[in-house]
C-alpha cells in the first residue's frame, strides 16, 4: 500500500516523527525458518533472568532452610548484613511463606510454557 508522505504525516504525525528520529529501532540478530521454535525462543520471559534471594527463599520448605540460604548469601556478600537482618526478622515474625508462594521444581520452565 503506497501512501503520499504528506498525507502520512497529516494522518500519523507522531509516528512520522518517530520514524524520522530513528530512535525506536530494533536489531534483528537471527532468523528462524521454523515458526514454533522461533516463537518459543523469542517469548522466553525469563531469558537472562538472575534469581535473587527472594526467589531462593520461595523454594524453601522450612524456616531452617530459609535461614541457611540467608546465611550463605550473607557470607558470600550477595546480600548486605542489614538486608539479611531484615529477611531474618520477616522470617521469624511471618514465616517462610511470607516471601511468596512456593516455587516448585521446573518453575521457570513451566512459567515459560515449556
Amino acid at each position: 500500500m503506497a501512501i503520499d508522505e504528506k498525507k502520512f504525516r497529516k494522518m500519523f504525525p507522531h509516528l512520522a516523527q518517530e520514524l524520522e528520529a530513528g530512535d525506536c529501532r530494533i536489531t534483528i540478530t537471527s532468523v528462524r525458518s521454523d515458526f514454533q521454535t522461533g516463537e518459543k525462543a523469542s517469548s522466553r520471559k525469563f531469558a537472562n533472568y538472575v534469581p535473587d534471594v527472594i526467589d531462593f527463599l520461595r523454594r524453601c520448605d522450612t524456616e531452617r532452610q530459609a535461614e541457611e540460604i540467608i546465611c550463605y548469601l550473607e557470607v558470600r556478600r550477595a546480600i548486605s548484613r542489614d538486608y539479611a537482618g531484615r529477611l531474618r526478622k520477616q522470617l521469624k515474625e511471618k514465616g517462610v511463606r511470607s516471601f511468596g508462594s512456593k516455587k516448585e521444581d521446573d518453575y521457570y520452565l513451566k512459567q515459560d510454557g515449556f
